[in-house]
């Protein structure tokens, strides 16, 4: 009897454990779908530590944006971040993508740059020295220093 009343409560608490911490939101937002607005909003937060001129000249909310891209509400994508981050493992693989995503755009850019950067110094070694002549030189006088010198000495009064 004792150890039919063990193995029923382990079977109890193994049971409940189960329970879901955070329930299913009733407009779930496809596992992809989510992945695609993490990266977009990923995306933004560089791009407003960056360069935050770009941000600020604009005059709508960025994340605004993004949701209205992919037609969800605030609300709801609250509430589905919410729900993948309840299952750690599975937000981690998620983040994992989004950052894979980044990774391989970054790389993408840094080749671009890299070879821009190759073809202006190509451009910049090609392109013959330009000689820039001083236009203050030109329109000042020459100057005796020693005439100058001479009407500065304090000269004795001959009476």
């Amino acid at each position: 009897m004792k150890n039919y009343f063990v193995i029923l409560l382990v079977l109890f608490l193994s049971v409940s454990c189960k329970k879901e911490v955070v329930k299913q939101p009733a407009k779930l937002i496809e596992k992809d779908k989510m992945i695609d607005i993490m990266y977009d909003l990923s995306l933004l937060d560089a791009m407003k530590y960056q360069h935050p001129e770009l941000i600020d000249s604009t005059e709508t909310n960025p994340t605004k944006f993004i949701l209205k891209k992919y037609k969800i509400d605030s609300l709801q994508f609250a509430q589905n971040n919410m729900y993948y981050a309840a299952d750690y493992e599975n937000y981690k693989d998620m983040f994992d993508e989004v950052a894979k995503r980044l990774g391989k755009v970054q790389r993408a850019t840094d080749s671009i740059v890299t070879i821009e950067e190759k073809k202006a110094a190509k451009a910049a070694k090609n392109k013959p020295k330009e000689v820039v002549k001083d236009s203050i030189k030109k329109a000042l006088k020459p100057v005796n220093v020693d005439s100058i010198k001479g009407k500065n000495k304090i000269r004795p009064k001959v009476n």
